[in-house]
C-alpha cells in the first residue's frame, strides 16, 4: 500500500482537519469534487465545470485576464492525458502552480520593499 493511501484515512479524514495545511487540503478535495461529476465522469471536471470552478473561485486570477479562450487554453494545457477532462491530480497542479507564481509575486515585492 502506497504511503499516501496509509496516510488519509489516519492522519487525513475528510471530516474534522485540525491545521491549517490540512484544512486547506480538505478545502481543495471538497472544491474539486463540488464541481466534478455534474457532466460526465464525477471524479473528473469537464471543460464547463472547469470553467465554472474558475470563475466561482478563482475570480481574481480571472477577473483581468481578457482572452476569450482562456479557459480552452487552461483546459490544454492541465488535460496531460488527453481526455477531455480534469482529473484531481490535473487539477493540483493548477493549484500549485498558480500558488508558487503567488508567491514568487510576494517575494519579489518585499525584496523591493526591503524586507
Amino acid at each position: 500500500m502506497s504511503l499516501t493511501l496509509d496516510l488519509c484515512p489516519t492522519v487525513l479524514p475528510l471530516t474534522a482537519m485540525s491545521t491549517p495545511l490540512e484544512d486547506a487540503m480538505d478545502t481543495l478535495i471538497r472544491i474539486f469534487h463540488h464541481y466534478s461529476g455534474k457532466e460526465g465522469d464525477r471524479y473528473k471536471l469537464s471543460k464547463g465545470e472547469l470553467k465554472e470552478l474558475l470563475t466561482s473561485e478563482l475570480t481574481d486570477f480571472l477577473s483581468g485576464q481578457k482572452d476569450p479562450l482562456l479557459i480552452d487554453k487552461i483546459m490544454k494545457d492541465l488535460d496531460s492525458n488527453k481526455d477531455n477532462e480534469v482529473d484531481f491530480h490535473e487539477f493540483v497542479i493548477l493549484v500549485a502552480t498558480l500558488t508558487v507564481a503567488c508567491n514568487d509575486f510576494f517575494e519579489e515585492q518585499l525584496k523591493r520593499e526591503g524586507f
